[in-house]
Parts: C-alpha cells; structure tokens; sequence
C-alpha cells in the first residue's frame, strides 16, 4: 500500500473495504462511502478523496492494514491493547489522544494516537507507573529488553522469564506497533502467541505425564514420579513453582490431560502449556531427594521454637526474609532471632541439637 491513507483508500476501493465500521466500494455509478454516522453514494474520485481526508475511519483502516503487523498473533495482540476494537472508531480515537493504558505481567503498556493513522507506545514497569519520565532510562531499540530482563533490582539473575522479579527504573517511550510486540516477546518469550493460540481454541498442551516422558539422560530420573504417590508428588512441585508468586503464567497443564492437579493454576494473563525448564529441573532434584529413606530424628524444642522454625520456612519460600527489619525481634524469621537460634541449638560441626544426619 502507498504511505498516504486516502490514496492506499482510493487504490483499494475496487476491492471493497469493510472494516471497523468502515464500508468503501466502487460501482459504475461512482464511489460508496459508509460509515455508522453516514452514508454517501455515487461519490467521483475527488469528492471521495475529500471525504475521506476528514474520517478518522479512514486512518484506522490504513493503520491495520498497512502498519500493524500482519501476523495473526501480533496483530490480535495490538488490537487487544486498544480494547479489542469493541469501541466505535470516534470514541477509541478520543480515548487514545488521551492515552489506553494495558497491563502485561509486569509490563504496562499505553498507546496514544501519532497522527491519523499511527499509534505510539510507551512500555515500562507497572511499578513506574507514576514515575517521571526524566528518572527513568530511555531506550529505543526493542531487543534492549533482553538484557533489562536479565536480572532483577538486586542484581540477581532471573532463569525464568516470567518470575515476577522484573526489574524496575526503565521505560521505551516511543515504540511503533511492530517493535512494541517485539520488546514485550524479549521480555516474556512466546507469551503473545500462545495467548492468541488459547483465544483460538488451538493452544496445545503438554501434560505433565507427556512431557516427562520425553526425557532423557540426567533429567530421565523424573520418569518414576508416575500416578499414585508420584501425583502428589507432581502436586507439590506445581505448588513449589506454579504460584501466582513464583510465576506470572497461568498453568494449563494437568498431571494428564483426563487427571488434574489439586493445586490451583493461577491467574495469570498468558497460559503456561507445558512443565517449563526449570519446574523439570526442580524436579529431577526433588526426585533424587525423595527417593532417601526416612529417618528418626529427635529434638527438642520450647513450642515458640518450632513455631520460629515455621515462621523461617514460610518466611523462605514466600521470598520474604529480606524484607524483615533487624530491628524486628518479633517477628519468627528476623536475622537475630534466627542466629540466637542457632547459637542456642547447633553444636559446633553445625548439626541441629547435636544430632548428627544419617548416611
């Protein structure tokens, strides 16, 4: 199509439009321009061009066709970000000189008009919401991402892609509709299109029982975690990695596609259609460790310690031991009272109340 909207119009009327609200075609009586406000027939070239100069129907039209990607997936999800198309084009436009802002994970994305038939986005963290553009690092290039959501604010790396650990003080202010889809695929890989698969009813799924049985070597250890014990132990993992904490995804998979799992799946905006790397990884681990023999072991403790001891795993898991203040003596995970703990019940080879671990 040509860089002009009405004359990309004008080129395409023999075809016939029908788009959005937007109806052109040509007959040998002239030109048919039709939109939900008006109607105009039998129009010459020229009054056609006029008209259509005027309708901000027009550069909508030309944006989706002519700008946007054409992918399904990329082009579902741009439309998505305006709210689905489901608003006639005059208000979507008013709404879009002021700004439509969507959330994605940890993404927030806002699109504003750039003309007539153009659209500018601004992608940063939901959490920099508010924060002045001045104070946050500008970047231009889309693959930028990459390397932004390789490690989290402490500095520390993220092998899940999804964790909800992305980290702040970024923006791209300025991104056109092909690389805005490309910025937000470097920060969440393939999130776009299998949330578009799901929408057509084609989102492919592999089980946990499928995709366990495809490995091979060090990870083939996971294979013996089958039904009866081995689905609790399937429930645990999934709890372990699965959780609207761990992982912004939203689990699809079951234990097999006729056995779910007890454990919710979350609710995220993506889908998550298969075990991921690092939950098969956790895995192999969790099987290694679970195949030991159980032991006996007996310790003492007030009953204010052992609440201390759940206090330090919950504290653990959740990721929450950072957060607890030195000052905070109270609270069961605090540093301190953890190591009065340990100075009051490891003896010095580090072993809990003196009680060595069996081989």
């Amino acid at each position: 199509m040509n860089e002009d909207p009405v004359d990309a119009l004008v080129a395409t009327a023999p075809d016939g439009i029908d788009f959005d609200g937007l109806r052109v075609e040509e007959s040998a009586g002239g030109y048919t321009f039709e939109t939900p406000a008006a109607t105009a027939d039998g129009l010459d070239e020229a009054t056609l061009r006029d008209t259509a100069a005027e309708d901000p129907h027009v550069g909508n039209w030309y944006f989706w066709h002519a700008v946007a990607p054409q992918t399904d997936a990329r082009w579902a999800f741009l439309r998505w970000l305006e709210g689905g198309g489901d608003q006639p084009v005059p208000e979507r436009y008013e709404a879009l000189a002021d700004g439509l802002t969507t959330e994605w994970g940890q993404l927030r994305v806002t699109v504003t008009l750039d003309g007539p038939a153009g659209r500018s986005y601004d992608l940063r963290h939901v959490d920099d919401a508010g924060t002045p553009a001045d104070e946050l690092d500008a970047h231009e290039a889309p693959l930028d991402a990459r390397e932004l959501a390789k490690h989290d604010d402490d500095g520390a790396y993220r092998p899940l892609k999804t964790a909800p650990s992305l980290r702040t003080g970024w923006q791209f202010p300025d991104l056109g509709a092909p690389d805005v889809v490309e910025a937000v695929h470097a920060f969440y890989p393939a999130t776009v299109q299998n949330w578009h698969r799901e929408r057509e009813g084609e989102l492919d799924i592999d089980h946990w029982h499928e995709t366990v049985e495809r490995q091979t070597g060090i990870y083939g250890v996971v294979r013996t975690w089958d039904r009866g014990e081995g689905y609790e132990h399937v429930n645990w993992v999934a709890e372990a990695c699965c959780d609207d904490s761990q992982c912004l995804k939203r689990r699809e998979w079951d234990y097999d596609e006729e056995t779910e799992l007890d454990v919710d799946g979350g609710d995220g905006a993506f889908p998550c259609r298969e075990p991921c790397s690092l939950v098969i990884a956790g895995a192999r681990q969790w099987t290694k460790l679970e195949g030991e023999q159980s032991q006996t072991y007996e310790f003492e403790l007030t009953p204010s310690e052992k609440e201390q001891v759940e206090e330090i795993i919950d504290a653990v898991a959740d990721g929450r031991a950072d957060d607890i203040r030195e000052a905070d003596v109270y609270d069961g995970a605090n540093r301190y009272r953890t190591r009065f703990l340990r100075a009051k019940l490891f003896d010095d080879d580090g072993n809990l109340a003196g009680v060595e671990t069996d081989e």
